[in-house]
């Protein structure tokens, strides 16, 4: 290993502590004190993922750090990502590549040995390109039935003798007990590596805590690092357990207005790559939702439907749920996205029964279009050129199993690139393959603006660039909040 590479871990009392939010700080913060600095997870469980610039299927959440320090996002950061897809099973993505379908038993017998030979060669790449590296576990460390299969926490920092912080989430209650409960329930050659203690989501005045804080130190011998404040935004979240856990990093709280169109995102059981609608939540013009199986689709101006992992079983409960019905009577504007794509058109097969049983399987039947599921992964960076509603520069990236072709004159391309995206003549309904096209600023524009004729409405102002532009602007704002609150002296020692 490099001597000249230093790290530091990240690991958590348990899941949605804050971990990914801190891990993007502190590379941020690093950046701007100009060192080289990446990300790393050694595994991450995710439905949200991007494709980098080889083609590699890492978490989403990996990419947005990796921004964070300022760096093109790499298979390395995350040489393991476990997609799940219902009935107890994950797809396994190695290196950035789909390799298998299997439950948790099936995982650690087939890819446990392989996967962390992965998680060493990843990380020894990164020795040698950068000056730190960030690691961030997953859930706790402190899970004793499955220790020995970790792949994510303890056995990272053991392999790199790295300096370790100990996040505890405040806000949920218990926080001091969840520390010491950890570090008790630790192996004494991991807790040797406990440095720090962060206290996270923290509201309140500091002196009533501070009682508290002593005493943690002097029991534990360990310096609390850090007592950060509760944000009224964060970062997107790796899966879709925190999409009710309150606003994310780009939501302003802002007073309702008449001219602001409503847009209601379904909540898919398996939704993926939820990240897309970032842009649409960044737009003061826009207020977006999420509607759920069994609740009332309302009168929004537009419903979209996102990417999932299984489209079948989510399109199965569409229709149980009487989303399905209510899709076809809503007479406002409908988009799908990937796997909301395909349920749009009038059939998808499954040959293999990849999803289930093989078969053809009727899909909503609003657009013109049959889909075939197939065993090779498509995973790609995209760049094309619109033709509706503008004709203007796009780029994104696919993520999909499937080949989907038009069966009418009458669904339009909406791209130059064959196979990303299809439209009816008027445009009500449309569908793309194209992951991040809301990020493209001039064209969101266009289509909110297309919206916003038909409604009587002045059109907004065109916008040049991407969405990645503002993501800066918001990853300084994250740094600059909890920069105060941190030991920042004790991380650079």
């Amino acid at each position: 290993m490099s001597s000249a590479c230093r790290s530091l871990m990240v690991v958590g009392t348990s899941s949605h502590v804050g971990k990914t939010l801190l891990v993007a700080a502190l590379c941020r913060l690093l950046k701007k004190a100009g060192k080289k600095v990446a990300p790393f997870k050694a595994q991450n469980m995710s439905l949200n993922a991007y494709v980098t610039p080889e083609g590699h299927e890492i978490a989403y959440a990996q990419a947005l750090q990796a921004w964070a320090a300022g760096i093109p996002p790499a298979v390395e950061m995350n040489p393991i990502l476990l997609k799940p897809q219902g009935n107890l099973t994950s797809q396994v993505v190695l290196n950035g590549v789909a390799v298998d379908t299997c439950r948790a038993g099936e995982y650690y017998e087939r890819w446990f040995a392989p996967a962390w030979e992965a998680v060493k060669t990843a990380l020894a790449r990164l020795q040698q390109q950068y000056e730190w590296i960030i690691c961030e576990g997953a859930g706790s460390p402190a899970e004793v039935n499955l220790k020995h299969r970790d792949l994510a926490n303890t056995r990272v920092a053991l392999h790199l003798g790295s300096p370790t912080w100990l996040v505890a989430d405040i806000d949920r209650g218990g926080a001091l007990a969840h520390v010491v409960g950890t570090l008790q329930l630790l192996e004494p050659a991991e807790r040797a590596l406990i440095r720090g203690i962060v206290i996270n989501k923290f509201r309140g005045a500091r002196e009533l805590l501070q009682p508290g804080l002593d005493w943690l130190e002097n029991y534990t011998g360990i310096p609390v690092v850090g007592v950060l404040p509760w944000l009224d935004w964060t970062l997107p979240q790796e899966d879709s357990l925190g999409l009710e856990a309150g606003p994310h990093l780009w939501e302003v709280r802002r007073p309702r207005r008449g001219d602001r169109l409503e847009i209601a995102v379904v909540r898919l059981p398996q939704v993926a790559n939820f990240s897309d609608f970032d842009p649409l939540l960044a737009e003061p013009s826009v207020h977006l939702r999420w509607v759920g199986p069994g609740q009332s689709l309302g009168s929004p101006d537009v419903v979209i439907l996102p990417g999932s992992k299984t489209t079948l079983k989510d399109l199965l409960v569409l229709r149980q749920s009487g989303l399905a019905d209510q899709l076809r009577h809503y007479s406002g504007h409908i988009v799908g996205i990937c796997g909301g794509l395909q349920m749009l058109g009038q059939t998808i097969a499954d040959p293999e029964g990849r999803e289930g049983v093989a078969g053809t399987y009727p899909g909503l039947g609003l657009l013109p279009l049959t889909t075939v599921l197939q065993p090779t992964k498509v995973t790609q960076q995209v760049q094309t050129q619109s033709r509706w509603p503008a004709t203007t520069p796009v780029q994104g990236y696919e993520i999909h199993q499937g080949s989907t072709q038009a069966n009418s004159s009458g669904c339009l391309p909406i791209f130059e690139q064959e196979g990303l995206g299809w439209r009816d003549p008027t445009g009500r309904v449309w569908g793309s393959y194209l992951h991040g096209l809301f990020d493209n600023h001039r064209w969101r524009r266009h289509w909110l603006n297309e919206l916003r004729r038909q409604k009587g409405w002045d059109p907004l102002p065109e916008l040049d660039g991407h969405y990645a532009q503002q993501r800066e602007e918001l990853l300084d704002r994250l740094a600059e909040a909890w920069r105060p609150h941190l030991d920042w002296h004790q991380l650079l020692e």
